[in-house]
C-alpha cells in the first residue's frame, strides 16, 4: 500500500504506539493529524516529523469528553481535505482489583477507551463511506481478548471495542471500507505508568511484563504491515502475551487456572 499523500489521524498521538506510528507513517510519505489533550505537545511533534507543519495538523481533543467531539467535529474537519484512514488509539489502562476500585474509574475508562472511539468513529466515518473508501484502525488489546486480574474495566473496555469494530465491518464492507483491529500485548510504552489505580490516579510505577515487552517500534511496524494486507484483526505481543488468546480458544480451563494465579504487575 501507498501511504504518499495520504491522509490519517491518530489519536493518543503524543506518546507510545500513536507517537510511533505517527512517526512511521510520516516516513512514508503520510500527511499525518495528531491528536492527544496536550496542544503544545503535540505542536512540537508535529514539527519533528517530515515536512512539519507544511504537511501535518494538530487536533487537540480529549477522549474522555466525548459528547465535545461532536461539537468540534465541523471545525476540525474542514481543515482537512479528507482522512483516509482512522487510526484509534488513544486511551488508558487501569492496575486494581475489582472490589478495590471505585465506580467512577470504570466509568472513565468506558468513555476513553470505548465511547471516545465511537464518537470519532462516528465523526469521521459519513465521509469515507461518501466516497466510499477509507480504513478504520482501532487498537483495542489482547485484554479484549481474554481477561485477568487487575484490569476489569480496562479489560471490560477493550472486549466493547472488538465488539464494536466486528459489528462496524460488517456494516461497512458493503461500502468499501477496511476495518482493522489490533489487539497488542505487552509493549514498551507508558501505559503502565499512566495505569490508573482503584482512586483514579496514574500508578506511577512500572510493571514488569510491560517493561520486558516488545519495542514499540517492532509493535507499530506490525501494526502497519497488517493495514498494508487488509488484515480485519491482529494479536501482536512476544511470548505469554502473544498466546495468551490462542491458549484460552483452545485450553480454556488450563487458561483460567493459571490466570488466577498469575498477578501480570
Amino acid at each position: 500500500m501507498n501511504f504518499t499523500d495520504k491522509i490519517i489521524w491518530i489519536t493518543g498521538a503524543s506518546s507510545g504506539i500513536g507517537l510511533e506510528l505517527s512517526k512511521q507513517l510520516a516516513a512514508r510519505g503520510a500527511k499525518i493529524i495528531l491528536s492527544s489533550r496536550r496542544a503544545d505537545l503535540l505542536e512540537k511533534i508535529r514539527d519533528e516529523l517530515p515536512g512539519g507543519k507544511s504537511r501535518h495538523w494538530v487536533a487537540a481533543l480529549d477522549l474522555a469528553d466525548p459528547e465535545a467531539l461532536f461539537a468540534q467535529a465541523p471545525a476540525l474537519l474542514a481543515k482537512f481535505e479528507s482522512v483516509d484512514i482512522l487510526i484509534n488509539n488513544g486511551g488508558i489502562s487501569q492496575r486494581s482489583l475489582f472490589l478495590e476500585t471505585d465506580f467512577s474509574v470504570f466509568r472513565r475508562l468506558m468513555e476513553v477507551n470505548y465511547l471516545g472511539t465511537v464518537a470519532l468513529t462516528k465523526v469521521v466515518l459519513p465521509g469515507m463511506v461518501e466516497r466510499k473508501s477509507g480504513i478504520v484502525v482501532t487498537i483495542s488489546s489482547v485484554a479484549g481478548k481474554i481477561g485477568s486480574k487487575l484490569r476489569s474495566g480496562y479489560s471490560g473496555s477493550k472486549y466493547a471495542v472488538v465488539g464494536f469494530m466486528d459489528c462496524l465491518r460488517a456494516e461497512t464492507k458493503q461500502s468499501g471500507i477496511h476495518c482493522l483491529t489490533v489487539c497488542p500485548g505487552f509493549i514498551k510504552t507508558d501505559i503502565d505508568i499512566n495505569s490508573l489505580n482503584a482512586e483514579g490516579k496514574p500508578q506511577q510505577h512500572r510493571d514488569h511484563a510491560t517493561e520486558n515487552g516488545m519495542a514499540v517500534d517492532v509493535c507499530c511496524n506490525k501494526i502497519i504491515n497488517a493495514i498494508e494486507q487488509h488484515q480485519d484483526e491482529v494479536i501482536i505481543g512476544q511470548g505469554i502475551s502473544g498466546l495468551a488468546p490462542t491458549i484460552r480458544r483452545f485450553f480454556p480451563t488450563f487458561f483460567n487456572y493459571l490466570s488466577a494465579r498469575k498477578e501480570y504487575r
